[in-house]
């Protein structure tokens, strides 16, 4: 089976665990031979780039302010983004460039309860990922999106932004066949997580299927949202198969096919 990417996941807790070795091994023995560590605040974006050094070929990584990472004085953060692709303070060029600004993005999910304590922070969030988007304008690097509770506002400001759509990827895709369509017409992109093999996920697997196989990417967005039949436990980048054989079932297509079609997909959207 040609290798699978993992292309989005979280690898900071497995890292600071010591658990992260023995996470790769079960990833390369399940076939998935590369992953992309998505960067959510400034305490991953480091630890992240060492990783890449380390693991090169297997692990690459973003850099981004994940929307519930920002806070008041997030601009302070989020100066530091640029340096990880021209050098700066405290970086030299000759390490590895990210692959992606993200993730970035708008979540209501999560905002508190109070009214304006919502709108406050939520203002800080449209600020911030206003300010990745025209960075990822100006370096000419792909977007990973969260939206949560958001999808239309950020479609809105992806539009305003001037961003290259074909740049663009909406992760754990969990909107519907209406959503995708937006999406397609734009030219950008909706990657899946494990949601796509849980039962009451009609919805999940009628946009996959409206976007097609020759654009899927799939994720674990490990360690969370374990696929089937892993659901309920801590997620992590081997898993990232089941969603492969799940989707291969949907599409009606061979597990190698699928697996050989997400990956060129994947590398082709990353330029990796």
């Amino acid at each position: 089976m040609p290798a699978l990417i993992d292309t989005h996941t979280h690898l900071d807790g497995f890292a600071r665990r010591g658990e992260l070795p023995a996470v790769l091994q079960r990833a390369g023995a399940a076939g998935v031979g590369e992953m992309i560590a998505i960067g959510t605040a400034p305490d991953d974006w480091t630890l992240y780039r060492g990783l890449r050094r380390e693991h090169a070929g297997t692990v690459h990584y973003t850099v981004g302010l994940h929307p519930c990472s920002v806070e008041e004085g997030w601009e302070q953060a989020f100066a530091q983004i640029e340096d990880f692709w021209q050098g700066g303070p405290g970086t030299r060029p000759d390490l590895p460039r990210p692959v992606a600004i993200g993730e970035i993005g708008l979540d209501r999910f999560h905002l508190p309860k109070e009214a304006a304590a919502a709108e406050r922070l939520f203002g800080w969030q449209r600020a911030a990922f206003s300010a990745g988007l025209q960075l990822a304008r100006q370096l000419g690097v792909p977007v990973v999106v969260h939206s949560r509770g958001a999808f239309r506002e950020c479609v809105e400001m992806i539009d305003a932004s001037g961003v290259d759509w074909t740049k663009v990827v909406f992760h754990c895709f969990s909107e519907g066949a209406g959503e995708m369509d937006a999406l397609q017409k734009r030219g950008g992109f909706g990657s899946f997580t494990g949601i796509i093999t849980y039962k009451n996920a009609d919805a999940v697997r009628a946009a996959a299927k409206a976007q097609g196989l020759a654009r899927l990417m799939i994720e674990t967005d490990a360690p969370y949202l374990a696929p089937v039949p892993h659901r309920g436990q801590p997620n992590e980048p081997a898993y990232v198969r089941h969603t492969a054989e799940f989707c291969a079932g949907l599409f009606g297509a061979g597990v190698d096919e699928l697996a050989a079609i997400t990956t060129a997909t994947s590398r082709r959207f990353f330029g990796i």
